[in-house]
């Protein structure tokens, strides 16, 4: 287990997974940890991962580093998000097997799952279908890191293991219009809305596809738990095991920002794969449950925004 006084490692740290796992970390009473910013350490230079590896010898790792984008954003750049998905994953759990790190968790993504996969998705679906292709890039990077955590864990007895969260929202989202996901993109453009007095706002899609959203402080008190007691090679899902539609989603989006104006949804636009819903019964199973409903999280992270004037701010698309 990971005591108080182990140095952990968080890839990662200034994004939206990574800076809630520090705040839960920190929570548990650990101190000793080690973050990088991009311009400190490049995680597509696989020379300067291993050398930091070696240098600072991390005995725990947490990989939260990830080039990531909404729908627009991963149709547009399907090699972009590929390729640097790929090196990011393979050269940091690389470096971690050879520098013994005593455990890693990777950060996987629910879009790995094939398109049409049976709902609720188990672990067990994976690669028993063609994927959803506006994100085949992306998701091919993420499969191939969960399999490396897999493998090095069978076949070098390497404790690596595996997270495969639903779709996430809060504190430090990107909340790019058109480059981010579904609810950071959706929460700007009413809010904007609501701010110019504008009578309607345009949704993405038919409205129709029916999406999980988990609170990223949710996630990360279960990254913990399984950083603490997981010791499977096999994935575990992380979500709440309820969905809504995205025209559900925008009409509690719009009470929580006070956009009082009508709805339309913009049908030239991808709706991306109709359902996306995990099965959760494994993380049950170790005795975690979501604690933050989603109205209830959707108020809290505008709070954030408007605490930290992020509307103020120019859209920057997302990265890692």
């Amino acid at each position: 287990m990971m005591q108080k006084e182990s140095s952990v490692f968080v890839a990662g740290h200034g994004g939206l997974v990574g800076s809630a796992i520090v705040r839960k970390l920190r929570r548990e009473g650990h101190e000793n940890l080690v973050t990088r910013t991009r311009a400190e350490l490049d995680l597509l230079d696989q020379r300067a991962v291993h050398g930091f590896f070696r240098q600072q010898k991390p005995q725990f790792v947490f990989v939260a580093a990830a080039r990531v984008g909404g729908i627009g954003a991963n149709a547009a750049q399907q090699a972009d998000f590929l390729y640097e998905n790929l090196v990011i994953a393979t050269n940091v759990i690389h470096a971690a097997a050879e520098s013994n790190v005593e455990k890693l968790l990777f950060l996987g993504s629910s879009c790995v799952y094939p398109r049409d996969a049976g709902q609720p998705m188990r672990e067990e679906t994976l690669l028993t279908g063609p994927l959803e292709p506006t994100n085949e890039g992306y998701a091919i990077a993420k499969i191939a890191a969960l399999k490396l955590c897999e493998h090095y864990h069978r076949q070098y007895g390497k404790r690596f293991i595996a997270a495969m969260p639903t779709n996430l929202y809060g504190p430090n989202d990107n909340l790019h219009p058109h480059q981010s996901h579904v609810i950071p993109g959706m929460m700007r453009r009413f809010h904007e809305a609501a701010a110019a007095g504008k009578r309607e706002v345009l949704v993405w899609g038919s409205g129709t596809p029916r999406r999980e959203f988990l609170h990223v402080d949710n996630l990360a008190d279960a990254l913990y738990l399984l950083m603490q007691s997981y010791e499977k090679p096999l994935f575990v899902n992380v979500g709440t095991g309820q969905d809504c539609t995205i025209a559900e989603l925008a009409r509690t989006m719009a009470e929580v920002v006070g956009f009082e104006g009508s709805i339309g949804f913009d049908r030239s636009k991808p709706d991306g794969t109709p359902r996306k819903l995990l099965d959760v019964s494994r993380i049950h199973a170790l005795g975690w449950r979501a604690r933050i409903a989603l109205p209830d999280g959707l108020r809290h992270t505008y709070r954030w925004a408007l605490d930290h004037d992020v509307f103020a701010a120019p859209a920057v698309p997302s990265s890692r």
